[in-house]
């Protein structure tokens, strides 16, 4: 009971460090938005960005060592839950109504998701050669969602949820791999499956990094609902796992899933203006002090003397 306690504990804080990311990318993106997505990289404000996402990474691993992953991973979607008035309040915002219902919606959905689809730890990983097929599928689907001139937005919220995904189980097969006492820790199949761990863990992130520019809602409940579906999948096709419930178990995923796709169509409605304001303060110290944006004050008219009699000028 202690155990599952803290496995609790741990993934609440890392549905807070991954929201907190979520919001310091998306203001980074709408104050980029006439730049490339590779620039970021020379910012310090996105590397505090990733330095959240790496934290909160860490936090969801130590919490699946105490905790089953039928309790861990669905307390992920809280992640939405702490993102969108948290985004709201460093805008200098309300949330709306709409936006509540779109939250709750895409929430109660992919509960209904991952509740079918979630069991026991799975007894077996891939093997390098379907990590390979998974790897070069999932490429091929990245490309094709966020092909050159695609305008940022759920497109590629779904393709880095994708990628995540995909990274998820990869990482699941590297670790077990590593772990194997009957072959070498640095074997091909761990090497290998490793340096696409990265590539689409990076992937994963510069593609979210892309579709904030859209905003922030619709995009970040995409993410959290084509993460747990891309690993629920693979698991479904290679890892010999199931639904569960039978044929009702199947309805209610599927009715899960029409839940929450209402959901993300109703954060798309309700999602406000990219932020524009140009100001330097850093996103990520603003995210975390929850310090909504204020806006420049335009100059005061004073009298002062000039060439024509009672011409203002401004300060």
């Amino acid at each position: 009971m202690t155990a599952t306690l803290v496995a609790v504990a741990l993934s609440l804080v890392s549905a807070v460090a991954y929201a907190a990311a979520a919001v310091a990318q998306e203001r980074l993106a709408s104050r980029s938005s006439g730049t490339g997505t590779l620039r970021l990289l020379g910012t310090g404000a996105w590397w505090a960005s990733v330095g959240l996402n790496a934290g909160a990474a860490l936090l969801h691993v130590v919490a699946l060592k105490y905790g089953p992953l039928t309790v861990v991973q669905p307390l992920g979607a809280l992640t939405l839950v702490a993102a969108v008035p948290m985004g709201a309040r460093a805008a200098g915002r309300k949330v709306s109504t709409t936006e509540w219902r779109g939250t709750a919606l895409t929430l109660a959905g992919l509960a209904a998701v991952l509740v079918t689809a979630s069991g026991s730890a799975p007894q077996q990983v891939l093997s390098l050669t379907e990590a390979l097929t998974v790897a070069g599928t999932t490429a091929a689907l990245i490309g094709l969602l966020s092909r050159p001139g695609a305008r940022p937005g759920l497109r590629h919220a779904t393709a880095s949820g994708f990628a995540s995904g995909v990274a998820s189980v990869l990482t699941q097969t590297v670790t077990v791999a590593a772990t194997d006492r009957s072959g070498s820790a640095l074997s091909l199949q761990v090497v290998l499956v490793a340096v696409l761990v990265a590539a689409f863990a990076v992937g994963g992130l510069l593609l979210s990094q892309t579709a904030y520019r859209g905003g922030l809602g619709a995009q970040l409940a995409m993410v959290t609902l084509s993460n747990p579906v891309a690993a629920s999948l693979i698991g479904l096709t290679l890892l010999g796992q199931g639904l569960r419930g039978g044929p009702e178990g199947i309805l209610l995923a599927l009715a899960g899933a029409a839940l929450a796709s209402r959901g993300v169509v109703l954060l798309t409605r309700a999602t406000p203006a990219p932020i524009t304001s140009t100001d330097e303060e850093h996103p990520v110290a603003a995210v975390l002090a929850l310090k909504p944006e204020t806006a420049t004050p335009e100059p005061a008219l004073v009298p002062r003397q000039s060439a024509e009699p009672g011409h203002l000028t401004p300060l």
